[in-house]
């Protein structure tokens, strides 16, 4: 089994407070994924995140094939990090973990997500090529918005 890692970090001129209040709300995700993963909130999106929450996505992440994504938020603790792990979707295993803290600047934002591709060894040869850039490039988008919404340092 081959796990693999991304890790990206963000610094904001804005108290940790702003960032969580937007991240916290899981109908901002739509703002922060690319217009062409055809990204929909099916259910689950109608409340501050809470540990155990269930949401249900729709995504068209390559080749114009729509997939059903759910995830369960597992870990909350409020203005500080949350934790969303894939239950089913494209993904063989996919935990996400989203940490804020307060610097002198502002916010620190990290994720560190670890994942699995599915299709065994397939999966592992289009991986470099053709997963990998597609997330690297969907957390681009997102970082991109974020700067657009809160400012960089």
């Amino acid at each position: 089994m081959k796990l693999y890692q991304l890790k990206t970090i963000q610094q904001f001129p804005v108290d940790p407070d702003r960032i969580w209040e937007f991240i916290a709300t899981p109908k901002n995700l739509a703002l922060l994924t690319p217009k062409a993963m055809g990204f929909t909130t099916i259910s689950g999106d109608d409340s501050e995140m809470f540990p155990g929450q269930i949401i249900d996505y729709t995504i068209t992440p390559l080749f114009g094939i729509k997939m059903d994504w759910v995830t369960e938020i597992t870990h909350v603790k409020s203005g500080s990090y949350f934790v969303d792990e894939q239950r089913f979707g494209p993904y063989a295993f996919w935990h996400h973990k989203h940490f804020l803290k307060q610097t002198d600047s502002g916010c620190e934002m990290v994720d560190v997500i670890h994942y699995k591709v599915p299709f065994g060894i397939l999966g592992r040869l289009v991986h470099p090529f053709l997963v990998r850039p597609k997330l690297e490039q969907i957390f681009e988008f997102r970082r991109k918005k974020l700067i657009e919404l809160f400012g960089e340092i």
